[in-house]
């Protein structure tokens, strides 16, 4: 089911009363920041429904900051054609999204939404002036923008390790970016959006291994799963995390 958009507690976020996920853009602004965004963009927030793709291409002028939601990225390196490898991320909520426009505006990245998604977009010469003139919302985007590259690179770039450490930390990573609490089971996380090919995709791993990988984390270790009673529980295009600390367990993420 998809999330209307009051769950995203527009009035909290808008007042800078919902927590962001830790080491976000959002989160590293310093105290007094977030007003200045608001002020200057807040009014532009709109919500894209869900497969609807961000006005992220070529001609685009804008970046975007996630306040609800979650998205995938796809880009093409070696160009679209049949057969092509492609490079697959997922970016949630409290991240600037397009940051490539600040240095040429011409970037592009196809940036599908996965869930209903709330953005607050904000244009390209805007978002470079404010930057120039509060460099300490510039060193908020660069420390996020580090971390992110180093997140990417211990869940999306570590090809050597086993499918089920894999599967496990981009499950966590997803938890803390794009997980929401749920309110009758304390402790447990919803996901909402990727589906079993995207996470496939994102991981460079098949299908099958993904399906097999997530039916051991399902299933309760007497019917042949690895945990007691599952840490997961799994439909279309959802994912329920029972146990975040057995998961990042697996995936050796402290």
């Amino acid at each position: 089911m998809v999330p209307n958009v009051d769950a995203f507690r527009a009035v909290d976020v808008l007042n800078g009363r919902q927590t962001m996920p830790a080491r976000s853009f959002l989160d590293q602004l310093p105290p007094g920041s977030w007003p200045l965004l608001v002020g200057e963009w807040g009014a532009d927030s709109r919500v894209h429904e869900r497969d609807e793709e961000l006005p992220l291409g070529p001609a685009d002028e804008q970046v975007h900051i996630v306040l609800g939601g979650c998205v995938r990225q796809e880009r093409h390196p070696f160009g679209t054609v049949e057969g092509a490898p492609k490079i697959t991320r997922f970016r949630g909520v409290g991240q600037l999204l397009g940051e490539a426009k600040l240095i040429e505006p011409a970037a592009a990245v196809r940036t599908t939404c996965l869930t209903t998604t709330w953005v607050m977009s904000c244009p390209v010469p805007g978002m470079n002036l404010l930057l120039r003139r509060r460099p300490h919302i510039q060193l908020a985007l660069l420390r996020s923008l580090e971390d992110r590259n180093r997140t990417d690179e211990m869940i999306y770039g570590t090809m050597t390790r086993p499918p089920l450490e894999r599967v496990c930390g981009l499950l966590v990573h997803l938890a803390e970016v794009a997980g929401t609490a749920d309110t009758d089971d304390p402790g447990h996380l919803t996901i909402l959006g990727p589906s079993q090919k995207d996470i496939a995709d994102a991981l460079l791993l098949g299908v099958s291994t993904v399906e097999h990988t997530l039916r051991l984390l399902r299933t309760p270790a007497g019917q042949g799963g690895l945990f007691p009673d599952g840490v997961l529980r799994s439909g279309y295009r959802r994912f329920v995390v029972t146990d975040l600390p057995s998961l990042r367990a697996v995936a050796r993420i402290s």
